[in-house]
């Protein structure tokens, strides 16, 4: 069996496993297919991460965000974007009018494993490094981010055109869950990927990472996102290849996929912002109420909190960013990543400041790129603790756009994760009726998430 076929195997056993981080006693050890060099990457399918590629690293392996620039044929001059764009219409002829004009692709087909060497390449740690010598997971963010749009391609590639017709985006983060509370900034870590799912237009991708222990990489997150096809200009939708699962893992992957779909649809279907919460969730912001109202007087005007508990108006963080051409995707518009790492900063200051010691992320998931951020834009960040339980802490990012020229404000991103403090927290009441509506939100989404479990510290302890 063909070394690419084997890793393959490895990686649809591990999912099929566990699909809540398990184990597999049998992944890869270092040396074969993830640091030795690759004569033909196109084959191989194994990358490096970072972004400054030395010419020793290119013999190892091809950088992820080095290989898309190719892949769509940009310039890392931001001068020069403009006549990228423009080159890129021509590739318009090259777009399938149906799907069924486009030959069909296996999981296999779209399979990638990328090599983060922080162990192996010393020089590449501070840009991944916190003050506490763990790892910075808004970096890993931006590495995912990057990857599963990798994997796209990889899946829709046209072998009669130098650069791909299509132009790939990041939709949804539908959900990452963690296996470990931290990561060693002096060990590598391994990416692996593939499309699980594929609708008309859009991909739902599954990737995973894991970190060098020993002799074999550890699993630390599970990653679920969902990425849309549009055209040559990035101005409409563009047909994807239909998957083919081979087998009955696979098919189970696929099935997956749609329950998948069908949870959002449902999810969004309820949303407090479309719908009445239920007579239970009625209940409980109406008996947290009169929990907070004073015994002393009998007015409902008068509030006072409970022992041990906070206002939510008083877990308010903001932030504002400058979008800076720096910070462009390979389309020109602000990288999916960049947004998301900001977030999540934002949202792990919140969670420290509230629960007042230092927060592990457990789960991120519902990700929603409403809109495009556009360089030189105003980025406008507030973060609130919405819902809390023991020593968990849900927080929510709002994130909203105004261009430089205009004060209008519209909202791009919400993001949700979910931290788990060091000690237990305060509870968090609501006020008013949009922060009760919070709450519950709050509270839906941490109810969504694939754990609490005891996360890992190493490969030594059960899941």
């Amino acid at each position: 069996m063909k070394e690419k076929d084997t890793r393959w195997t490895h990686e649809l056993h591990k999912r099929m496993v566990n699909m809540l981080c398990a184990l597999n006693r049998e992944l890869l050890i270092p040396g074969r297919g993830l640091t030795q060099g690759s004569q033909n990457p196109e084959k191989q399918r194994v990358f490096h991460m970072h972004e400054a590629c030395s010419p020793i690293h290119v013999n190892h392996g091809v950088c992820v965000r080095d290989k898309l620039r190719e892949i769509v044929g940009v310039s890392t001059n931001w001068r020069d974007h403009m006549k990228a764009m423009e080159e890129r219409k021509l590739l318009q002829s090259f777009l399938a009018k149906s799907q069924e004009g486009l030959p069909p692709r296996t999981m296999k087909d779209s399979y990638i494993e990328v090599l983060l060497p922080l162990g192996s390449q010393p020089e590449l740690r501070e840009k991944y490094l916190t003050v506490q010598n763990t790892i910075r997971f808004g970096r890993i963010l931006e590495d995912l981010d990057s990857l599963g749009v990798l994997i796209c391609y990889m899946h829709t590639r046209v072998h009669a055109a130098k650069m791909s017709p299509l132009s790939i985006v990041t939709a949804l983060v539908d959900k990452i869950d963690m296996c470990k509370t931290s990561l060693s900034p002096e060990q590598d870590i391994k990416f692996s990927g593939h499309v699980s799912w594929v609708g008309k237009t859009s991909m739902e991708v599954k990737m995973q990472m894991f970190q060098l222990h020993g002799n074999e990489f550890c699993p630390v997150l599970d990653a679920t996102f969902v990425m849309v096809a549009r055209d040559s200009e990035n101005k409409g939708p563009a047909f994807v290849n239909p998957l083919i699962p081979e087998s009955p893992e696979e098919e189970e992957l696929f099935r997956q996929g749609e329950l998948n779909k069908g949870r959002r649809v449902t999810f969004s279907a309820t949303s407090l912002l479309k719908m009445a919460p239920s007579a239970e969730e009625r209940t409980t912001i109406h008996e947290m109420f009169l929990n907070t109202l004073d015994p002393k007087t009998v007015s409902f005007r008068s509030r006072i909190l409970p022992p041990n508990a906070v206002w939510m108006e008083n877990s308010k963080l903001k932030s504002l960013e400058v979008c800076h051409p720096q910070e462009r995707n390979i389309f020109n518009r602000i990288f999916g990543g960049f947004l998301m790492r900001k977030a999540y900063e934002l949202g792990w200051a919140t969670a420290c400041n509230f629960g007042g010691s230092r927060p592990f992320v457990v789960a991120v998931d519902d990700i929603m790129f409403q809109k495009p951020v556009e360089v030189g834009s105003l980025l406008f960040l507030s973060s609130q603790v919405c819902f809390t339980k023991d020593n968990y802490i849900q927080v929510r990012v709002h994130s909203e756009v105004a261009s430089l020229e205009s004060k209008e404000h519209m909202t791009t991103n919400v993001f949700h994760f979910t931290f788990m403090s060091e000690k237990e927290v305060p509870l968090v009441f609501p006020r008013t009726y949009g922060e009760s509506m919070l709450y519950l939100d709050g509270k839906r989404h941490f109810n969504s998430m694939s754990v609490p479990v005891k996360l890992r510290k190493d490969c030594s302890e059960a899941p």
